[in-house]
Formats: structure tokens, sequence, C-alpha cells
């Protein structure tokens, strides 16, 4: 063999050992498997269908004695997994169940298990408002630490300190895009309406979107009486003749939003609506609304609404299936999910 053979040959050498470095040098970007809990499967369906995959199988079932059973029905080995699971219906138990499909995952060898939270249980539960109180939102974070999640993404905590109780990256979208973009289309005069908060403690989320579209705000106060007294509701800004729109993250019971609305029609508003973007709607919420001064009540589906609907005629959701969507294609491929806190994407 000649010298210029030799030669030949240690050059092939060491390029088949530098392609071989490079393949180890530049992981392979793992695959991308999206499940989801019983809590809301109509919403991962949505999510699933804008990524142009299809949902992973699993099934989720309770023995007799009440224990909840999750069994993985395809590999995630080195997979990017995704688990939808909003905090609605049976809170408890779909937590539990969220708990048990990361854990799964988890130790199914996926490369990375992120928890889909639209709506984020416990939120309220995120300080001590009197001695021997717990923090839940801070057990809650822990729990979901422990169980092996890598990553949770959510909408519109009510807290926003809830971030800091976890030592993992949390995503906290905002609705406030879509919010912005369901009034302009939905509302022919919002160019001369009124933002209103209906308490104190949404007066950052309501002045934001009044920015965004820039038009005048106003905030409800409560002044706390003595036991047995109601409070009294105070309006600082003038609503008159004008279309009056409340914002808040979620509604409960709805008390707040219908005595504010009640107060916004005594202050001379011409409409009223309230745009929340949890709808929870416990108790008699929906007879609240029904009977109520409000034009439309408006919330995102991070909660099922289908039977809601139904019962309530002023009721109607935006759809944020797009956005969440668009977060998962953005963590999966690395890119800035900032994006996400100023636009809807189309």
């Amino acid at each position: 063999m000649t010298s210029e053979e030799n030669n030949k040959i240690t050059v092939e050498l060491k390029q088949n050992k530098e392609i071989e470095n490079t393949k180890y040098l530049s992981p392979r970007m793992p695959n991308i498997k999206v499940f989801t809990g019983s809590s809301h499967p109509d919403l991962a369906n949505k999510i699933v269908t804008r990524l142009g995959l299809d949902l992973s199988r699993a099934t989720t079932k309770k023995f007799s004695n009440k224990e909840t059973n999750v069994e993985i029905g395809e590999s995630v080995r080195g997979e990017d997994v995704y688990i939808v699971q909003s905090g609605c219906g049976e809170i408890n138990d779909n937590l539990m169940e969220l708990l048990i499909m990361i854990n799964a995952c988890k130790i199914a060898s996926a490369s990375r298990v992120t928890a889909v939270i639209p709506c984020f249980p416990y939120s309220r539960q995120d300080k001590r408002e009197k001695s021997r109180a717990p923090i839940t939102a801070k057990l809650l974070a822990n729990l979901i630490s422990v169980a092996g999640a890598d990553r949770v993404i959510t909408i519109d905590l009510h807290a926003f300190q809830i971030q800091g109780f976890f030592n993992i990256p949390v995503d906290n979208l905002y609705a406030e895009p879509a919010i912005t973009k369901w009034i302009k289309h939905n509302i022919p005069e919002w160019k001369s309406s009124v933002m209103v908060s209906p308490d104190a403690g949404g007066v950052k989320r309501m002045t934001s979107i009044a920015d965004r579209l820039d038009i005048d705000f106003a905030i409800i106060h409560k002044e706390r009486k003595r036991s047995n007294e109601e409070d009294l509701m105070v309006l600082v800004g003038d609503v008159r003749n004008r279309i009056a729109i409340m914002v808040d993250d979620l509604a409960d019971t709805c008390d707040t939003i219908v005595k504010g609305a009640e107060k916004l029609r005594e202050s001379g508003a011409s409409k009223i609506y309230a745009i929340v973007t949890h709808g929870i709607l416990a108790g008699n919420a929906i007879d609240k609304i029904n009977n109520s001064c409000l034009e439309a009540l408006v919330v995102t589906n991070t909660i099922p609404q289908e039977k809601n609907m139904k019962l309530c005629p002023k009721l109607q959701t935006m759809d944020i299936s797009v956005m969440l969507a668009e977060a998962i294609r953005r963590i999966h491929y690395a890119e800035s999910v900032s994006y996400l806190f100023t636009n809807v994407p189309y």
C-alpha cells in the first residue's frame, strides 16, 4: 500500500470520527406526545388538532374503593410529554389523576414531562389569611414537582407569586390578547367603552387591557362595614351613557360580578359586559347571571362550559386552545414563549 493510499484512509477515518462526534454533540429533538386526563378532553382534542397530532393513548379508571388507576397506552421513552388536565370538575380526583400520569410517564423514561393546567386549582390559597391557615397552592406546587413534572403551563394565575412556589419553570400565559381581540370583534362601540375592575385585586389586569385598547377605566371599591351589614360599593370613574366592560380572572359564585353590574347600571352604564378567564360558575351562579343586568358573560374554555351554555343564554366562550397549542409547540422547539403574552397566534 502506497503512502498516498495510507493518507487517504487516514483522512476518511478522521472524517468518519468527526461525523460520529457531531451526532453526540447535537442530540435528537425528542418526539412529542400529548395526553389528556378526564377533566377536559375536549380542550386537549382541540390542542392536538391545532398541532396536527393524534391524542396519545391513556386510560383512567377507578377501583371499587375509589382509588385512581392510570395506564399509559404507548411508549414514551425519550419523548417530550404534555399532559392536559384543568383544575375543574372533581378537582381532587382530577388532581390525583394528573400526579399519577406525570409519575407514570416519568418512570417510563419520558425525556421531559410538562403539566398543562389551564385553570390552576387552589390558586386562591396562596397566602395565610389568618394564623394556622395552610398555603395550599405551595403544597400543590410541591406535589407536582415531586411527581416528576419538569415544567408547568397555565393561564392567568390568580396570584402571580405562585410561580415562585415551584422549583421548575412555570409558563403563566395571559388571556389579555384573546380578551382584547374579542372586544374588538364583538362590541362595535368599544372605542367609547370603559374598562372596569369589580374589585381592587383585578386593577392591574384591567388597566393593562385598557392600555391595549387605549380607552378609559373605572374601579369598583368595596368599603367594608361592620358585621351583619352589607359592604358599600363605591364606583371610582365615569360610566354614564357608556358601555362598561368588567374583567376578572375567575367567576365562582358570581356575587362580585352581579353586584358590580348592578352598581354600574345604577351609575348610568348603557350596557354591561363581564369577561372572565376561568368560569367556575359554582352553586347557583347560572341563575344569578340569567337574572342579572349583564348583556353577556364571556369566559374562556379553560373549564368545560357546554352544559352551562345550554342553561344560560348570556354565557359565551372564547377558545384558548390555539394559545396553548402554540405554547406547546414553542416549548418543544425551544423557542420564546413571550410572544404569546401580547399576541394571539393565527
